[in-house]
């Protein structure tokens, strides 16, 4: 797989997510990918200071872009 390929389908797995984290007024962006195998991400709106989002970025995003992704080891949430 390709980096753009890997950035493609790490965008779809977003998009799968996105409208859960957006019911709850909050939301997500890719901000990078490194070494084909760490994502960065930031969790945004309500997300921000909610006091379950690691477990939402573990169960929830890390679990889902791997599935579109499984090279993908780490998803880290980088503050604002």
């Amino acid at each position: 797989m390709t980096s753009e390929e890997l950035k493609i389908n790490v965008e779809k797995a977003l998009e799968e997510i996105r409208p859960f984290l957006q019911s709850d007024g909050g939301d997500i962006s890719l901000l990078s990918i490194e070494d084909d195998n760490v994502v960065k991400v930031q969790l945004k709106g309500a997300c921000v200071g909610c006091s379950v989002n690691q477990m939402t970025l573990k169960s929830g995003v890390e679990m889902t872009i791997k599935k579109y992704a499984p090279q993908i080891e780490q998803v880290i949430n980088v503050e604002e």
